[in-house]
């Protein structure tokens, strides 16, 4: 059987597309067997796709064994699943194949991008870690109104490769920060993860794996995964991605990019040190790989000094070394749909063909306002910091409170907590239990594919203080129904005769 039909039978990657099913009335049976009926009806879940075994599914759900074999049986009195002994559960491949309803699918990671469509609900969502926007966002948004609409309007308003004022705004922040950067080396993008989008489709053709650190956030990794390429996992140590082990993934497969957050890595919040940024440029030159840096948090500095922030990996690179440099403005606001990559000219290029064949280029007001606050990005960040080391502060005051038993490390930047559980408890099962309190969590499993880190979680702590609060709550509620109870008894009712 291919892998295609096999995909969902580890009971978290079932889990993830499933998201919010235990809401509601009924019985848990009957909810979990509806919303597996509901992903059969909406193409997520293919003909023969083989189901988790019962007991691996009951685990990862937190419920009883019996919860899932009633679920099952109640799917096959509905025709929607065949049960056979040594075949385990799988979908109805008699059943119509639905037209697509436009929902996202793919990897682990699209269930996170999902719930952006849906919108939250009642729920805490820890699958975005994003603030409101800052007030200068409005103030370059007058300024473009008054100042730069009139010229904007006598363009045709088509530049694939970026407005040209941003360009150089974004070129000369490059350059200050000891990257010399011209403006023929940015291309704009619709937020970072497009510019990731564009790289992969230029890097990945015909490509077969991507070395990746882990964990690391899972819609970045389903980028990759869309292209068929097989995931090379690098573990992390204190300095960033550890050397030692790349060296040994590049020596034993070439891969086709290496993708790393050296700057506030997420969900680790670390920071490559200078010295790491050189060896892995180096080592990813001598092997002939290209390097895609993400700093999709770079502006989010909590214990180190924005001014002592190292330069981007790419200024380490020797020349013969191929780095691309991924930002945006998402530390500003992540409604400003405005990012860019930095990188060699023909590479650039090559990204701005299939960018203009994607939207002809981004919205130029929109490039208007950003092209006036890049230059003010240092300035921003730190007045942002402030705020968001009140937010972790009070946010590890709480976790400390409610639950001690709870470890993590204080990140040197970014916007989460990456949170380990103790006594070897699966995230994905607290996952579980989390929704039923009202939040939820992204379990580790999700970031990396290796299962050394199924026993942790991100906690993003940009939001309020007062629903920082209600967050820490609903979590300690959750955590002290897994440690008391464990899985949740739900068994259909039967007549007794």
């Amino acid at each position: 059987m291919s892998g295609e039909v096999d995909r969902f039978q580890h009971g978290a990657a079932l889990a993830m597309l499933l998201g919010d099913w235990s809401a509601g009335d009924g019985p848990l049976y009957r909810k979990l067997a509806d919303a597996v009926a509901r992903a059969v009806d909406d193409g997520s879940l293919v003909a023969g796709e083989r189901l988790p075994a019962e007991r691996e599914l009951s685990r990862v759900l937190a419920v009883s064994r019996a919860t899932v074999v009633a679920a099952y049986e109640d799917l096959r009195g509905r025709g929607v699943v065949d049960r056979r002994q040594g075949s385990g559960t799988r979908v109805n491949g008699r059943r119509r194949i639905p037209r697509s309803d436009g929902r996202v699918r793919g990897g682990q990671g699209t269930a996170i991008v999902q719930r952006l469509i849906d919108g939250p609900g009642r729920l805490i969502s820890l699958g975005c870690a994003a603030d409101a926007g800052v007030p200068e966002v409005a103030e370059a948004l007058r300024a473009v109104a008054d100042h730069d609409i009139t010229e904007l309007l006598r363009d045709a308003g088509y530049h694939p490769r970026g407005l040209p004022a941003l360009r150089e705004a974004v070129a000369h922040h490059y350059t200050t920060q000891g990257l010399p950067t011209s403006p023929e080396q940015v291309l704009v993008t619709t937020g970072a993860h497009q510019a990731l989008v564009l790289l992969a489709e230029v890097y990945l053709r015909g490509a077969s794996a991507v070395a990746v650190e882990v964990p690391s956030w899972a819609p970045c990794l389903d980028i990759f995964r869309q292209h068929g390429v097989r995931l090379v996992p690098v573990g992390l140590d204190d300095e960033g991605v550890d050397v030692h082990a790349l060296a040994e993934a590049l020596t034993g497969t070439t891969p086709a990019l290496l993708y790393v957050m050296p700057t506030f890595h997420n969900p680790t919040g670390r920071l490559m040190s200078a010295a790491r940024r050189r060896q892995v440029a180096e080592l990813a030159a001598r092997h002939g790989v290209a390097v895609v840096e993400d700093h999709a948090y770079a502006g989010h500095s909590l214990t180190v000094d924005e001014t002592a922030l190292p330069a981007p990996l790419a200024a380490y690179a020797p020349e013969s070394g191929e780095v691309l440099t991924v930002e945006s403005l998402k530390g500003i606001w992540a409604g400003l749909r405005v990012g860019w990559v930095r990188g060699p000219a023909g590479i650039i290029e090559r990204c701005a063909r299939r960018k203009a064949m994607a939207d002809l280029g981004s919205p130029l007001i929109e490039q208007a306002v950003a092209a006036r606050l890049v230059p003010r990005l240092a300035e921003l960040s730190r007045a942002r910091c402030v705020v968001q080391r009140r937010q972790l502060a009070e946010l590890e005051h709480l976790l400390r409170q409610r639950l001690p038993e709870w470890t993590w490390t204080t990140p040197d930047g970014g916007s989460s907590l990456w949170v380990r559980l103790p006594g070897g408890h699966s995230a994905d099962v607290y996952a579980q239990l989390a929704l039923r309190h009202g939040v939820e969590v992204v379990p580790g499993s999700t970031m990396d594919p290796t299962g050394q880190h199924d026993g942790y979680f991100r906690i993003p702590f940009v939001r309020p203080l007062e629903e920082l609060a209600e967050l820490v709550s609903r979590l300690a509620s959750a955590w002290t129904e897994l440690v008391r109870h464990g899985p949740h008894e739900d068994l259909p009712l039967r007549p007794v005769v």
